[in-house]
Formats: C-alpha cells, sequence, structure tokens
C-alpha cells in the first residue's frame, strides 16, 4: 500500500512556495499551506493544490517568532497525525549597502531567513524521528556556496549561508534514522525578485518549475540516500 504522505510549505501563498506546493500535490496526500500575510493568495494556492489531487489545509504564522514557528509545526502534525515533509521555503531579500544597514536589518533577516527555517526544522524532526522517516528541504540561493563580496545583500548571503550548515549538520545528526535534509538553492528566476539594474539575459532566468522539480525529487523515494546536500538549480549564472 502506498503511503500518503503529509507535507508543510511555509511561504506558500504565491511564487516558488506556490509552485512547490502545487508539485508536491501529487506526491503527497496532504499539503499544508502556510502563509504570514497574504491569506488570499494562501487560497489560491490551497485552490490550485486540491485541484491536482492533495487535501490541503491553510496555517498563519509569523515565522520570525520562535513561538509561532514552532507552533505552526505541531499544529500541522496535529491536523494530520503526522508531518512527513517540510519545505522551508521562507527566504525574503533585502537590497540595500552594507555600510548602511541597521541592526534591525540584520536582525530581521537572520529571523527570517535562517532562524524560522531552524525552529520549523527543529519542532518538525522529533516526531519524525518516532515515525522513522523524513524530509526536509532548506531554500537557498544560487551562490550560497560562493565566498565572495555581497555588498548589497550582506545579511541575506550571510543567513543563506548559516541556513546551509544547519542544513548540513542536521543531516549529519540523522544518520540512521531514514530522515534526510537538504538544500535546494535558486538562481535568478522569472516572476521572481531581481536586483535593481540586473542586467540578466532571458537566458539566465529559470523558472518556479525547475526548483520544484528539484524539491519533488528530494522527497521521492529514489533521493533516500541523498542528504546533506545542495542542489543548485542556477544554471551557469555567475558559477
Amino acid at each position: 500500500m502506498t503511503v500518503k504522505r503529509c507535507a508543510l510549505v511555509t511561504g506558500a501563498s504565491g511564487g516558488l512556495g506556490r509552485e512547490i506546493a502545487i508539485s508536491l500535490a501529487g506526491s503527497a496526500g496532504t499539503v499544508m499551506i502556510h502563509y504570514f500575510r497574504d491569506r488570499k493568495g494562501a487560497e489560491e494556492t490551497a485552490r490550485r493544490v486540491r485541484k491536482a489531487g492533495a487535501d490541503c489545509t491553510i496555517l498563519q504564522a509569523d515565522l520570525s517568532i520562535e513561538e509561532e514557528a514552532r507552533g505552526l509545526v505541531v499544529a500541522a502534525g496535529k491536523i494530520n497525525g503526522r508531518l512527513d515533509i517540510l519545505v522551508n521555503n521562507v527566504g525574503p531579500i533585502l537590497f540595500k549597502r552594507w555600510d548602511r544597514l541597521s541592526a534591525a536589518d540584520w536582525e530581521g533577516l537572520f529571523r527570517t531567513n535562517l532562524l524560522g527555517a531552524y525552529f520549523c526544522l527543529a519542532a518538525a524532526l522529533p516526531g519524525m524521528r518516532a515515525r522513522k522517516f523524513g524530509r526536509i528541504i532548506n531554500l537557498g540561493f544560487g551562490r550560497v556556496e560562493q565566498t565572495a563580496a555581497f555588498p548589497t545583500i550582506l545579511p541575506y548571503a550571510v543567513a543563506k549561508t548559516g541556513l546551509l550548515l544547519l542544513t548540513r549538520t542536521a543531516a549529519a545528526e540523522c544518520r540512521g534514522t531514514n530522515i534526510t535534509v537538504n538544500m535546494v538553492s535558486p538562481g535568478l528566476l522569472e516572476g521572481g525578485i531581481l536586483p535593481a539594474g540586473a542586467n540578466a539575459p532571458p537566458s539566465s532566468l529559470g523558472a518556479f518549475a525547475d526548483v520544484s522539480a528539484a524539491v519533488r525529487f528530494l522527497v521521492s523515494a529514489e533521493s533516500r540516500r541523498i542528504t546533506g546536500t545542495n542542489i543548485l538549480v542556477a544554471g551557469t549564472w555567475k558559477m
């Protein structure tokens, strides 16, 4: 008998998160949609997920607040009796010169891009360990493994680098548990946020579907031996 998994996708009220949620509808019996402010967008995602064949529930939380992030995961597990797949997609970016950043800028980017994912991951692991199954995917960015200068997105780049370290640490700690923890790192995407004045030829822009395909692979049975890795879905942008 095929087990229908339960997935939670954060930041799924539109854009890449929506595409990932819809993509997972084929392999998960239930897809939980998280949103922060855009309830209407989350409802549209839910409609499309149901059309694709999966059950769907919408949950709201501010993932920069530990109690809300952990509470989101607990609520998702209670509604469905289990949580098998967690996709940490929330990851706002700030374009601002590094020497003009405030403490609030740094804290905001860290809490949303790194701590929010950590809170969700940490809350999901006990149940996954008890069931001896789990798939966790964190969303990075195309240059996350490059030790380079990032004068206009420094807090974002630092937070995503921290997220990669978290990914590999959690993967190592989950050895032998049938839980995998991986990262998928998109490059520039059509419909995504592009830096002001970016001279990006159309051929360098990927599609949301390219990224969701990588996520879908990492939750499949074929990827069971893949953990602690970072899959770049960026073409040759800034390679």
